[in-house]
């Protein structure tokens, strides 16, 4: 497996170890900051992918199926990539520990993409310059239990003006608020004032190498990318690897395209595990 190097040609670890008092943050608040997780020259690998594939412009890619205002997916399989897979393996482990499962469960990975936030401010090709309204997304990837999070990786240093996270802290012990299309066009917090109770996050800064990660149960929205470029971010979703298909449509995957079965496990080769 590729591992970066540094100055001295030693080997760099893609991603460092999570602490216990994250741990701790998570559980509680359900998201946390990660300070310096993820090595600078693994950013660069990530950046220099993102780009070839989609343009500096973050805009240059055929239309990848999800068509929203929040940002510009587009699918990165970094688990083919040996240059990517050790920090896969690495998030994989942190997955784990902020899981916090009393029961040896492995972490499968469910989906990694890019996802520029494009510039409001410009005619764009694709969908992805607006801001992303606050929203679960446990919901939209037909899953039977909870454990999934994402891990919200930005591949430059960004704060608010770029249209960074914020996240209502505690809203994942709510449970299950619904699917944003069936809010009638309302804001989260209006068909859930219960929501009004808890408190919300200024807008996250992020310093090269910080991610955010937060469980798929926690409220969270970003505001507008008043940048004239894209803010580049690359989204990681581990999944308990016990997790089963519940057969409703999924937005995240193609059952058929896998062979799956309602309640059936998701296949390794398709969503491969990355931490046991």
């Amino acid at each position: 497996m590729a591992t970066a190097q540094d100055t001295a040609g030693a080997a760099v670890a893609p991603c460092r170890t999570i602490t216990p008092e994250e741990v701790s943050h998570y559980q509680e608040k359900g998201w946390v900051l990660l300070k310096r997780f993820i090595s600078p020259e693994q950013i660069a690998v990530l950046l220099k992918k993102a780009q070839g594939i989609m343009g500096e412009d973050g805009d240059s890619n055929p239309p990848y199926g999800i068509d929203q205002p929040y940002f510009n997916a587009q699918a990165a399989s970094g688990h083919a990539d040996p240059a990517v897979r050790p920090m896969l393996e690495g998030i994989g482990r942190a997955a784990k520990a902020l899981m916090a499962r009393k029961a040896d469960v492995p972490v499968r990975l469910f989906n990694d993409f890019f996802a520029p936030k494009l510039p409001a401010a410009k005619k764009t090709r694709n969908q992805g310059n607006g801001a992303t309204s606050f929203h679960q997304d446990y919901i939209t990837f037909a899953v039977d239990r909870t454990g999934g999070m994402t891990f919200w990786i930005p591949l430059e240093s960004y704060g608010p003006q770029a249209g960074t996270m914020s996240f209502i802290e505690g809203s994942h012990k709510l449970g299950v608020l619904g699917n944003y299309t069936s809010y009638d066009g309302k804001d989260i917090r209006e068909v859930w004032p219960e929501l009004d109770a808890l408190p919300m996050t200024e807008q996250v800064t992020y310093e090269l190498g910080d991610v955010t990660v937060h469980s798929h149960l926690t409220v969270h929205g970003a505001g507008t990318n008043g940048l004239d470029k894209p803010r580049w971010a690359y989204l990681v979703l581990p999944q308990p690897a016990d997790a089963r298909w519940n057969g409703a449509p999924p937005e995240a995957f193609v059952p058929e395209a896998h062979g799956m079965t309602a309640y059936g496990k998701f296949p390794d080769d398709a969503f491969p595990i990355i931490a046991k």
